[in-house]
């Protein structure tokens, strides 16, 4: 399955709102696996704000990563390794094995000092590969505006 098929076909909600959140970083892929860089987005969401589903799937991990809590959704029909998204710092709503459907509250946001003000890390991979996970939104179409002199 090519990868665009995969993304329109998912596109769906994003994981916090609505409204669409404010982006307070975005997706920076680093050089290489171990460079430095941003593996995903982080969408302003204050503390206890619920953590939607953003497309049908199955939590496939919940609980504490690196002192934080995280929860990751595996998509199914995504391919081979099929997509995984994944959220903190969070409290986790769900267990592991639990099938979810478009906009089921899978957690809850918490303090962290991940951003300068409070915020949801959100990521996407397919199996090691870091993907920008905005390309699972609904945005608007781009517009060309005309020059002015």
């Amino acid at each position: 399955m090519h990868l665009t098929t995969v993304f329109l076909a998912l596109t769906l909600l994003w994981p916090v709102g609505p409204p669409p959140p404010e982006i307070l970083r975005g997706w920076q892929p680093p050089p290489g696996p171990y460079a430095a860089g941003h593996r995903g987005v982080d969408l302003a969401a204050p503390p206890g704000t619920p953590v939607l589903a953003p497309a049908a799937g199955t939590v496939t991990f919940a609980g504490p990563v690196g002192g934080r809590g995280a929860v990751t959704l595996t998509l199914p029909g995504t391919g081979a390794p099929p997509l995984r998204t994944t959220f903190t710092p969070v409290t986790p709503l769900v267990p592991p094995g639990s099938r979810v459907s478009p906009g089921t509250p899978i957690a809850r946001v918490t303090e962290s000092t991940h951003c300068p003000v409070d915020c949801l890390h959100w990521g996407l991979l397919r199996g090691e590969e870091y993907l920008n996970p905005l390309l699972l939104t609904r945005r608007p179409p781009s517009r060309l505006l005309p020059l002015r002199n």
